[in-house]
């Protein structure tokens, strides 16, 4: 029996030791060598302080900043475990609402959302009413941010103009000029305008919506 055993736990050992062992810590390595913001999670610090990452978005309230599209992620009911509750932008939680067409908890949020965005009798960017499959996606596109490129320039006292001049230098490309679509990080886009005019800053850099 033994004899049967032993090649079957010397593979299992060399495996877990290859597998488990030696393979994710060459891998950890090289990904700390070769590009180490990104195998951190692509990190954005501000004055020493972590402010969020590339990769996930956040929720932004004040008119003074760029608002996210929405996110449908939930967490737990903090006076009830069993339960969930709405928890916009939960990078523990990703996911979409898999709410149908005839839902009316769709219809409402969407409504909400619709009411949230809509400034004047400009229609709104379908994509600033519908949240993204993740939940966590940290940009919007060029047109969502100049949308809302009149309401943040009035916020903050500045020329609509340079809002927009700023957009456009934040619009990031696709892959190479050839996959995927324009796009602007918010968090990057909403930093740009910290920089561009600090003194418009709420008190307590409250970003809630």
């Amino acid at each position: 029996m033994f004899s049967l055993l032993r090649p079957a736990l010397s593979l299992l050992a060399v495996f877990v030791a290859l597998l488990g062992v030696a393979y994710p810590y060459a891998i950890t390595g090289i990904a700390q060598a070769v590009l180490p913001g990104e195998a951190n999670g692509s990190l954005i610090e501000r004055n020493g302080t972590v402010v969020g990452s590339s990769l996930i978005g956040q929720p932004f309230g004040e008119d003074k900043y760029f608002w996210p599209r929405p996110s449908a992620t939930m967490g737990a009911d903090p006076e009830d475990a069993t339960k969930s509750v709405p928890a916009p932008y939960n990078a523990g939680a990703s996911s979409g609402s898999n709410l149908g067409p005839t839902s009316q908890a769709l219809f409402d949020r969407l409504e909400g959302d619709i009411e949230h965005y809509k400034q004047g009798s400009q229609p709104v960017p379908t994509e600033l009413a519908t949240a993204s499959g993740s939940g966590l996606d940290p940009h919007i596109s060029p047109k969502a941010a100049l949308y809302q490129a009149a309401r943040v320039a009035a916020a903050r006292g500045l020329p609509e103009t340079a809002v927009r001049a700023l957009i456009d230098r934040q619009t990031e490309g696709g892959f190479l000029g050839l996959v995927g679509e324009p796009r602007v990080n918010v968090l990057m886009l909403n930093l740009a305008l910290d920089a561009m005019n600090p003194a418009a800053l709420p008190s307590g850099n409250d970003r809630s919506r």
